[in-house]
């Protein structure tokens, strides 16, 4: 496992950018998944007032208490403006999700001194792993991409 992920899975209180009203979008089992897994998880959505019931911020700088980790889970063209948003709110542990990953927005992270995580899914990563994820994992490390 690269830097930037056991970086960002030592986080104990996560931003989920990218919940959303739609209930079965990834944000929103993620956001629940890790949040039954111990994390203190706080969603992010523009126009969203609560998520499952705990208060749902417009934007990272927002948070309050603040974070240590923004996991990212939204199209390619909407990351660089939360990678600002984090730069803003002096979070550098990001993940990038698999399908908002970008080189544009890898770069641009970098450049800006941002610890990105990416090339894999959360959940395959942030312990306990169980069920499905548990064996994609183990899939992962017999092909040398864990």
């Amino acid at each position: 496992m690269d830097k930037e992920k056991q970086d960002f899975i030592k986080c104990k209180r996560i931003a989920i950018v990218g919940v959303s009203r739609t209930n079965s979008k990834f944000g929103n089992a993620t956001y629940r998944e890790l949040k039954t897994r111990g994390l203190q998880v706080v969603p992010v959505h523009s126009e969203m007032v609560e998520f499952d019931g705990d208060p749902c911020y417009k934007n990272i700088q927002d948070i309050t208490p603040s974070v240590e980790g923004v996991f990212i889970n939204i199209s390619p063209p909407g990351v660089i403006a939360v990678l600002e948003d984090a730069i803003k709110a002096k979070v550098n542990k990001i993940w990038l999700q698999q399908g908002s990953e970008s080189e544009e927005a890898i770069k641009f992270g970098k450049e800006n001194g941002l610890s990105i995580a990416s090339n894999g899914c959360i959940l395959m990563y942030a312990e306990p792993v169980s069920s499905f994820h548990a064996f994609h994992r183990w899939i992962w490390k017999l092909i040398k991409k864990y």
